[in-house]
């Protein structure tokens, strides 16, 4: 796999005649070797010239934690009386184009172009992202088994078996979190829980703050579970619950919400322009008359990221690629008032949108 992914990154590199590519912490480095490196002030890097077998450049106390894979690269360890920069920079010896990783620390690159004032630095990010963003069909088997974990999660939340009435956002968020685990995730990425008013903000941050009898609870919830590979696929899911009998205005407005996410998943085809899938539930929510409160994007791709590409947004007009995973989360937030979204993470494939989360979608109450 890993073999396959660096094969693939270079034949990318040679036909955007880029000499070499510099990834540091961030979900690329799992991605193509299999490490994922702590965010410090050491540099860790990977190296991958255009041929040959890529190095990865790491901070010697942080020898233990890479597994050793020496058929895909090879390992440079450095000390702390040594220069990270210089074997990085040494390494490049001969590259005059270079892409750099997004997340790589602005310091190390300042540094770097101190040493090799020359090179034709550009971002990394339209080279990886255009492999990453077409998953493969084991990936999308490990990303269905996230999916169905969170599914299962909902379906109690959906069926009064996670207690809301009397507990504040956060201890409802806190259980999410442990049933995120207990169904086999190893990390939490967010559980968000809003309840009424708060529902309107999109990010809410789960306080303490009681919930009530009769009003909205909306729940957003996901994490990374990874692989004996130590590489993490992530899940993302959002359900709402009303605690009583919703109102007919609520009742109404999570209609044109349903209507509208369900023609999205429709309409997410190979080869549809990302930004027509936003289109399409876009002109449903606001010929309903509530198109002032869907105030943020369709969707966002999904994989070793929560958040990666493509994004699902007008002025995106890149059409979606058989492979392709990515949600599909309108929403409707009202101010001072309440708010509703309805998430689910859907594949593309050759015959048609495939919905990884299959849980229900009506409007659960009780």
């Amino acid at each position: 796999m890993f073999l396959e992914r660096i094969s693939k990154v270079q034949n990318l590199m040679r036909s955007h005649n880029i000499d070499a590519l510099l990834l540091s912490t961030g979900a690329d480095l799992p991605y193509f070797i299999g490490y994922e490196a702590m965010p410090l002030e050491r540099l860790t890097m990977l190296v991958i010239r255009d041929e040959g077998q890529p190095m990865l450049v790491i901070p010697q106390l942080e020898r233990a934690r890479v597994i050793e894979r020496p058929t895909i690269f090879d390992i440079c360890e450095w000390g702390e009386t040594e220069d990270p920069i210089e074997i990085v920079a040494t390494a490049l010896t001969g590259s005059v184009r270079v892409a750099i990783g997004d997340t790589t620390w602005t310091r190390f690159t300042i540094e770097l172009l101190k040493r090799m004032p020359n090179i034709d630095l550009s971002r990394a990010n339209p080279i990886t992202s255009q492999l990453r963003s077409i998953k493969s069909a084991e990936e999308l088997d490990r990303l269905q088994l996230a999916a169905n974990a969170v599914d299962k999660i909902a379906h109690r939340l959906q069926n009064g078996q996670i207690e809301l009435i009397g507990k504040t956002e956060k201890q409802v968020s806190e259980e999410l979190g442990r049933q995120i685990i207990e169904e086999g995730h190893n990390k939490v990425n967010f559980a968000i829980v809003a309840a009424g008013e708060n529902a309107a903000s999109p990010h809410h941050e789960a306080g303490d703050r009681l919930i009530q009898k009769s009003e909205i609870v909306l729940c957003d919830f996901g994490g990374t579970m990874y692989g004996d590979d130590g590489v993490g696929y992530c899940s993302d899911l959002t359900r709402c619950v009303w605690t009583g009998k919703p109102p007919q205005e609520f009742v109404e407005m999570y209609g044109v919400l349903q209507e509208a996410q369900s023609k999205q998943v429709q309409e997410a085809t190979h080869g549809t322009p990302a930004q027509q899938i936003d289109r399409v539930g876009r002109q449903i929510i606001s010929a309903a008359g509530y198109g002032d409160f869907f105030v943020h994007r369709t969707g966002h791709g999904i994989g070793v990221e929560a958040h990666e590409e493509p994004y699902i947004v007008e002025g995106n007009a890149n059409p979606i690629q058989s492979g392709n995973v990515f949600s599909i989360e309108p929403g409707i937030y009202i101010p001072d008032k309440w708010g509703i979204r309805l998430e689910d993470i859907v594949a593309v494939t050759k015959s048609g949108p495939l919905p990884l989360n299959t849980v229900n979608h009506d409007l659960a109450t009780y």
